[in-house]
C-alpha cells in the first residue's frame, strides 16, 4: 500500500507518543477555529435578524460555503501529491482565510457576506487536504487514530472558545456584531504565524513513487476498494449531519436570548473536544466499525431529542449528543482514509473524500433549510435521524470491507 514510513529522528521529541508537528498543527487549527467560530456563531442571526435573510437562504449560503471548500480540497490535495510537499499549500490556505476575515465586519450587505464566506472557505479548501495528509505523514505507525483525534480535539477546543468569546464580546460591545467580527481577525493571523514558524514537514521517504497526474483514472483506481467504501459511508453520514447553523436556529426557536445563542456551539464543541481524542485512541485498539455505529446512534438520539424534547433542557441534551457523535466519527473517518490509500496519494484521497462529502453537505443543508421553512424544525431533525439510520445500515452492510483494525 506504500505506507512505509521514513526514519523520523524528531519523534524523540514527542508528548504522549505524538510528534511536536502534530501538536503544532492542532494549535494552528485551534486558533483559526477560534476566529472562524466567533463569526460563525453569530452569522446566522446576523443574516436573519440583522439583514432579513430566510432560513432557506442560510441553508443555501452554508451549503455553498462548505461545498466550495470541498471542491477546492480535491485540487489542493492532488497538487500536494504532485509536488510532494504539504506545508506550503496548508500555509497558503490559512493565509487566505486570515486575510479575508476583515471582510466580515466591513461587509455592507448580504452579497458581501456571501462573498466573504465563499473566499474564507476557499482558504479552508486549500489547506484541508494537505494538512490532513501532513498529519498522516507525521503520525507514527499505529497511532494515526490518536493523531487525528488530537487534531480534532484541539480544533474543537477552538470551536468551544470562539463562541464563548463571541458571547462575552457581544455583552462588552452591546450586541454590536461588527465589533466582535473585528476581534476575530486577531487569532486568524496568529494561526498563520504559527504554521509558518512551528510546523516542519518531514523529508520525503526515499523511493516513494512520484505521481505525475494524481487525478488521472489510473491513479484514482489505486485508491482502492476500502477507500471508496469509506467515502460511501461518509456520504450518507453527511446527509444526516447538516450544518450546525440549524442548531443555532433551533436555539432561537426555543427562546434562547440572542447574546446566549453561541452557547449552542460551545456545548456542542465541548462534547466534541472531550470525545475526539479518546475516540481516536480507542480506534487504534478496538473496532472502528463499532465506534462509528455508536456515533451514528448518538446522532439519531440527538435528532430525536431536538425534534421532541421541549425547552432548553431538550436543546442542551440534543446539542451535547450532536457533539459526542462528531467526536466519535470524524477523526476515525480521517484515519480510515489515511490508512486505506498509498502514502503518495494521501492528499488526493483526502481531497476526493472532502469533495464528495462536501457535495453531500450542500444537499443536506439545502434540504434542511427547505424542510425547516416548509414544515418546521421537527421535520428537519426527523429527516436527519432517518439519514443517520440509513448510514448505519450502509456501514453494517459494508462491514466485510476492511475499514481498519478490528472491524
Amino acid at each position: 500500500m506504500g505506507l512505509d514510513r521514513p526514519d523520523r529522528t524528531p519523534l524523540a521529541s514527542t508528548w504522549r507518543g505524538l510528534p511536536a508537528g502534530i501538536w503544532a498543527l492542532g494549535l494552528v487549527s485551534m486558533l483559526m477555529d477560534i476566529s472562524s467560530e466567533m463569526i460563525h456563531a453569530l452569522l446566522p442571526l446576523y443574516l436573519t435578524v440583522g439583514l432579513g435573510a430566510s432560513a432557506l437562504m442560510v441553508g443555501v449560503i452554508e451549503g455553498i460555503a462548505e461545498a466550495t471548500a470541498a471542491i477546492t480540497k480535491v485540487f489542493s490535495g492532488a497538487l500536494s501529491d504532485r509536488i510532494g510537499r504539504r506545508k506550503e499549500l496548508a500555509a497558503l490556505g490559512y493565509g487566505l482565510a486570515a486575510f479575508t476575515k476583515p471582510v466580515f465586519p466591513l461587509a455592507p450587505g448580504i452579497g458581501w457576506l456571501v462573498a466573504a464566506r465563499f473566499i474564507d472557505r476557499v482558504g479552508k479548501g486549500i489547506r484541508g487536504a494537505p494538512r490532513d495528509a501532513l498529519v498522516a505523514d507525521l503520525a507514527p505507525e499505529g497511532r494515526r487514530g490518536a493523531a487525528f483525534g488530537l487534531r480534532q480535539s484541539l480544533d474543537t477546543i477552538g470551536a468551544f472558545l470562539g463562541p464563548l468569546l463571541a458571547i462575552g464580546l457581544m455583552w462588552v460591545f452591546a450586541n454590536d456584531f461588527r465589533s466582535v467580527f473585528w476581534v476575530a481577525v486577531i487569532p486568524a493571523f496568529m494561526a498563520l504565524a504559527l504554521i509558518l514558524i512551528a510546523v516542519k514537514e518531514p523529508p520525503r521517504p526515499a523511493g516513494l513513487r512520484r505521481v505525475r497526474n494524481p487525478l488521472s483514472r489510473a491513479e484514482l483506481r489505486r485508491l482502492g476498494r476500502a477507500f471508496w467504501a469509506v467515502v460511501a459511508v461518509a456520504t450518507v453520514f453527511t446527509l444526516a449531519r447538516f450544518s450546525e447553523a440549524f442548531l443555532i436556529l433551533k436555539a432561537q426557536d426555543v427562546g434562547l436570548p440572542f447574546a446566549l445563542v453561541p452557547l449552542v456551539l460551545v456545548g456542542m464543541s465541548a462534547a466534541y473536544a472531550l470525545s475526539a481524542w479518546p475516540a481516536g485512541v480507542l480506534a487504534d485498539r478496538l473496532s472502528r466499525t463499532a465506534l462509528l455505529l455508536v456515533g451514528l446512534g448518538c446522532l439519531i438520539a440527538a435528532d430525536l431529542v431536538l425534534a421532541f424534547a421541549p425547552g432548553l433542557a431538550g436543546l442542551g441534551l440534543g446539542v451535547a449528543l450532536w457533539g459526542l457523535h462528531m467526536g466519535l466519527t470524524q477523526g476515525i473517518l480521517a484515519a480510515l482514509v489515511a490508512e486505506a490509500v498509498p502514502a503518495e496519494l494521501r492528499g488526493t484521497a483526502f481531497g476526493v473524500f472532502n469533495l464528495v462529502t462536501g457535495v453531500a453537505m450542500l444537499a443536506a443543508s439545502v434540504i434542511a433549510g427547505a424542510l425547516w421553512q416548509g414544515l418546521g424544525a421537527d421535520a428537519t431533525f426527523l429527516a436527519g435521524a432517518g439519514f443517520a439510520a440509513l448510514a448505519a445500515v450502509c456501514l453494517w452492510s459494508l462491514r466485510a470491507v476492511s475499514l481498519g483494525r478490528g472491524t
